[in-house]
């Protein structure tokens, strides 16, 4: 379900009206308020499915899908047909639901909330029905977005931009971090390239530190989850629909992929690199520079590039070294 928080409706339409230029089948007046992901859309809602092996359990409003998969949306009120259901999703859904802007003159909306004790620095933006908690600090040239919750004692540096996001208390945001942005996703169709609109939010919980400069995507449909008391170091990305545990600590340029889910207390050093999809086990550690591609299991230390367990990383490398200094030596 959209959160109304942030996003706004842009209005229902029949399935008919909605897809223009696309085929239509099922009931083509049903009317389409909302998006949702397809393992959870409702009656209101427009969904896709690109990959599907197994038939909807859900019954959409509409569901964007290949003419050769129509069979795998049984419930759906209408169908949507393209060869490209992703690109069509993101074109169609863009007409239905966006990020709410902010309103009015204003520096400080009048529906924000400010508790008690609040330091605002010069310049600084708060947008409508924004919630601050007691005792927050938020730096000069700060941009809070429409829906946004800060919790108690919160400081955040200058020029830092958090929207789409539920923050908790005693958290430490430094400056020029970009939190709740739309993650990189695109498809394409006949008609070119599209960005995939991003509904999700960023959940950040207490006592959390987000380095200068990072950047906190949030997700397509699902969340984007900072567990509490994790420290995230400068110049850190972390992409949409990443779950990052409790206690977990990023050393300075690391880069989370979509939809990772990283356990508690994992350790990643400088520079790691992380694909999407994959699952770190609690206390794992990665080491400095590694290109994890691959699931890692709990309380492992793995590096290297591919990343693999350490002891065999570090065979490999003295192996490889003694062979080229074999090979140097036999060429004197």
């Amino acid at each position: 379900m959209i959160d109304a928080r942030f996003y706004e409706s842009l209005g229902a339409r029949s399935a008919r009206v909605l897809a223009a230029g696309f085929e239509v089948g099922g009931d083509t007046e049903r009317l389409v308020g909302s998006v949702a992901a397809a393992e959870t859309a409702g009656a209101n809602d427009l969904c896709y499915v690109e990959r599907a092996r197994e038939p909807l359990a859900t019954a959409p409003a509409a569901c964007v899908i290949a003419p050769a998969s129509a069979h795998l949306a049984p419930q759906a009120g209408a169908l949507i047909l393209s060869d490209r259901p992703r690109a069509a999703f993101a074109r169609l859904s863009a007409l239905l639901v966006a990020p709410r802007a902010h309103e009015g003159q204003a520096s400080v909306h009048a529906s924000a909330r400010l508790e008690a004790n609040v330091r605002l620095g010069p310049n600084v933006v708060i947008g409508q029905d924004a919630e601050i908690g007691e005792g927050a600090i938020i730096g000069a040239n700060t941009v809070i977005g429409p829906g946004v919750a800060i919790g108690r004692r919160t400081r955040v540096g200058a020029n830092a931009t958090i929207g789409c996001a539920l923050i908790g208390d005693d958290v430490l945001i430094l400056a020029g971090a970009v939190i709740g942005e739309a993650g990189f996703g695109v498809a394409g169709d006949g008609a070119g390239m599209v960005d995939v609109p991003h509904f999700g939010r960023v959940i950040i919980q207490d006592r959390v530190t987000i380095g200068a400069n990072t950047t906190i995507d949030r997700g397509v449909f699902d969340d984007t989850v900072i567990g509490e008391e994790a420290k995230i170091d400068n110049l850190c990305q972390i992409a949409h629909q990443v779950t990052i545990g409790r206690g977990v600590l990023i050393a300075a340029f690391g880069g989370i992929s979509g939809s990772t889910v990283i356990g508690d207390h994992v350790m990643a050093g400088g520079r790691v690199g992380v694909g999407d999809h994959r699952k770190i086990g609690a206390r794992a550690v990665l080491a400095a520079g590694s290109a994890v591609l691959q699931d890692v299991p709990a309380g492992e230390t793995w590096g290297g590039y591919p990343a693999r367990p350490m002891r065999k990383f570090l065979r490999e490398t003295a192996w490889l070294s003694r062979k080229a200094q074999g090979a140097r030596n036999g060429g004197e």
